[in-house]
């Protein structure tokens, strides 16, 4: 009996290289970064972001200053936990090791408005050959008081009231400039993260 043939070199090694290079491309890594004033509405964004952008998942850096907050004794307190030298590079770490793993998108909700730190990140990122799309949701002042004022599950919040000026100096000064402004005045939070879903992928 003739034993069946084997399938030609080329055919069984051809699509090897094919599916490497689709998974590497699926898996190439990328931050959507979305900046702006505490609430803007980025976390609520950014949950729409992740739904629309396929192989992505959401990290708040936020949980890095967090687990900063839960040592105990404490570290000095400043006011802000991003004032503290270790937060800037563990969210680079952090990020980096997580694509490294995952691949993919990450999409970071996080309010950076010291122009030192998101330096300090960027340039973290950049070292490790990680590509960044920094959106900030922009809205004007009395826009962004309303929504806050107005916001029914946490109310009015003295801690958000107080980053409108800061904000705004951040935006006139360099923020704006560093950028993909997403005018959020008259969208909703689907709308926004359309327009930012539709432009990284575009």
């Amino acid at each position: 009996m003739t034993p069946p043939r084997e399938a030609p070199e080329p055919y069984r090694f051809s699509a090897v290289p094919v599916f490497a290079a689709r998974t590497a491309l699926a898996l190439a890594p990328v931050i959507v970064w979305l900046n702006g004033t505490h609430g803007a509405g980025k976390t609520t964004t950014s949950a729409l972001v992740q739904q629309l952008i396929p192989d992505s998942r959401v990290f708040d850096a936020e949980k890095v200053g967090e687990t900063l907050m839960d040592i105990k004794p404490g570290l000095p307190w400043t006011g802000n936990f991003q004032d503290w030298p270790p937060w800037g590079p563990l969210v680079v770490e952090t990020a980096r090791r997580v694509l490294d793993y995952t691949g993919g998108t990450l999409v970071m909700p996080m309010t950076v408005l010291v122009e030192q730190y998101w330096r300090e990140i960027s340039t973290g990122l950049a070292e490790h050959a990680i590509p960044v799309r920094h959106f900030v949701l922009h809205a004007d002042q009395d826009t962004l008081r309303r929504r806050i004022e107005g916001d029914t599950v946490l109310g009015p919040s003295p801690f958000r009231l107080k980053y409108l000026e800061p904000y705004a100096e951040a935006a006139r000064t360099w923020l704006h400039g560093e950028a993909e402004v997403v005018d959020t005045t008259h969208l909703t939070p689907a709308q926004a993260a359309l327009q930012i879903a539709e432009a990284v992928k575009g």
